[in-house]
């Protein structure tokens, strides 16, 4: 069974990003076909309250997300909100991953430098999505009432351990 790669090879911003996809002009693209990605709902809970507080989980360095590391961070927050303070939050996902990842695939094992060719001019087939952060940029976003701070701020704990890099809570 082909397993992803660790997060690591792909969180620092080391290279160009690739992220040219046209409808109109399929043979002018650099990417010939789009990986999917894992994070399709990006507003969750009530949103026509009236909420005192906002709270933002910001990045401390540039980084490199994975879309499915981004839909784990937000099922788990969603689920720890909807457990502990119900209709009363509203959390959003405030980055899109649109950068496509690229992976040259090789052989490994006993006698793959025979079979394999190598890393020359290799530019991989695509893999998956990514969003690029910058530093200081909002990844999450809880609106709610001050008496449930401490639910937004453990969500916040719970979803930044599924992220790689560091971050802090703002409140905005």
């Amino acid at each position: 069974m082909a397993r992803i790669r660790p997060a690591r090879t792909f969180r620092n911003i080391s290279s160009q990003a690739w992220a040219r996809y046209s409808q109109k002009k399929p043979r002018k693209n650099y990417i010939r076909a789009l990986p999917h990605t894992s994070l399709l709902v990006f507003k969750m809970g009530t949103e026509n309250k009236n909420y005192d507080l906002q709270l933002k989980l910001d990045v401390q360095e540039p980084i490199q997300l994975r879309s499915n590391s981004l839909e784990a961070a937000r099922q788990i927050a969603n689920r720890y909100l909807e457990n502990n303070i119900p209709g009363n939050f509203l959390l959003r996902v405030l980055v899109y991953p649109h950068i496509v990842i690229r992976e040259h695939k090789m052989a490994s094992g006993a006698g793959a430098d025979r079979i394999s060719q190598g890393m020359n001019n290799a530019f991989g087939k695509p893999t998956g999505i990514a969003a690029r952060l910058r530093k200081g940029q909002s990844v999450f976003m809880i609106a709610t009432t001050k008496q449930n701070m401490p639910h937004a701020k453990e969500a916040f704990r719970r979803a930044a351990s599924k992220l790689s890099g560091h971050y802090k809570t703002n409140s905005a």
